[in-house]
């Protein structure tokens, strides 16, 4: 039988859409158990390739006969290698084109929704990663926030509709992965926007982003307003868009909150954490649909893929928003956390402009899962 390549499109497809998907990963088994490929519907085998070096008939009974059976390694070649000795065996199956590499690249657009006076907002999501930025759209002018580095996917599809990309934000300064914001507004020549008190030690010239900002795109009323939400980072901004959506940063997810430690002062920002999420953020209307950048769990994801929920009900089933007290928060955000991210401080100086790695560094840098929230 011919073993066929399974892309990460394809699978996110099947991720969006609740397919049912095997998946055999022949990484190693810590690899594999800090970071996978995640289904609602998805199962699981963990075989080191080099356990499987003899051949796969020991195997051949856990793998099913009811459902489509995909190889997973690192970079590809391995995942070949295993899925030509199954197929061998008489088993239809797939490897994952490109490995875990392509995976944690891989960013899907999802309209949001229109805006009021014309226009629409979309989501990209970076499935592998967690990582969620966004694109607003009006009268041929897009904005762009908290890109990748995979920038040809923002540049490539604002061609595709027509629209002229104006305007690039972080909404803070990212520690876990390489932000696309300066790339993208030199190639375009779009102003790119960065929170001041996030950059005090960068190395480029940008536009400070600060409260009371208002930024419009296009023609029409279509106005993001800036609003100072520190925590995460000392700078955070969150905004508003189109007076319907938060764009929260990383500061409010869908099912748990941000993190204050990434730049080593977690004692000293869980009180403005706590602030911006427990004053600043009970001022603006419960019917805003907060679009986070970042997602932790497969769970987060709606119907169609997209990563969205009211303001309202997040302040009814959040728990991270629902610690009335003080030293109870403090404790939540500051002890037991996940680990840090992959290469944290590298990612934070290459978002300063300070260290320009290769892009294969940049890869490696930012391998492994979405590391920022605190549930």
């Amino acid at each position: 039988m011919t073993v066929k390549a399974m892309n990460s499109k394809e699978v996110t497809k099947k991720v969006f859409n609740k397919e049912g998907l095997f998946i055999l990963d022949v990484r190693n088994e810590g690899d594999f158990q800090d970071w996978k490929i995640e289904g609602e519907n998805f199962d699981y085998l963990n075989i080191p390739y080099f356990e499987l070096l003899d051949g796969v008939e020991e195997i051949l009974e856990k793998l099913p006969s009811d459902k489509e059976l995909l190889v997973v390694c690192a970079k590809e070649g391995s995942s070949i290698m295993v899925a030509e000795m199954i197929s061998e065996q008489g088993l239809e199956v797939s490897y994952l084109e490109g490995g875990m590499k392509a995976w944690s690249e891989h960013l899907e657009p999802v309209k949001i929704g229109d805006l009021r006076d014309g226009g629409e907002i979309y989501q990209f999501v970076r499935i592998g990663k967690g990582c969620l930025s966004y694109m607003v759209v009006s009268n041929g002018e897009a904005a762009i926030i908290d890109s990748t580095r995979m920038t040809s996917t923002y540049l490539n599809f604002a061609q595709e509709i027509g629209a002229t990309i104006t305007h690039v934000f972080d909404t803070h300064l990212h520690a876990d992965h390489i932000s696309g914001g300066r790339v993208i507004a030199a190639h375009t020549g779009a102003t790119y926007w960065l929170p001041p008190k996030d950059a005090t030690e960068v190395t480029f010239e940008y536009s400070p982003l600060e409260g009371g900002n208002t930024v419009t795109i296009g023609n029409t009323a279509i106005d993001i307003h800036a609003l100072y939400s520190p925590g995460h980072t000392i700078g955070s901004t969150s905004f508003v868009v189109d007076s319907s959506y938060l764009l929260s940063g990383d500061i409010l997810f869908i099912d748990s909150i941000g993190r204050p430690d990434l730049a080593g002062m977690a004692e000293d920002w869980v009180a403005d954490l706590r602030e911006s999420l427990y004053l600043r953020y009970r001022e603006l209307s419960e019917d805003l649909i907060v679009l986070p950048a970042h997602f932790m769990i497969i769970d987060e994801l709606n119907e169609d893929g997209s990563v969205s929920e009211k303001l309202g009900t997040l302040f009814a089933e959040n728990h991270g928003l629902n610690i009335e007290d003080e030293s109870e928060f403090r404790k939540l955000v500051t002890e037991n956390l996940p680990p840090q991210p992959n290469a944290y401080q590298e990612i934070r100086e290459t978002n300063m402009g300070k260290i320009t790695p290769d892009e294969e560094k940049q890869r490696e840098m930012e391998i492994g899962p979405n590391r920022c929230a605190v549930r």
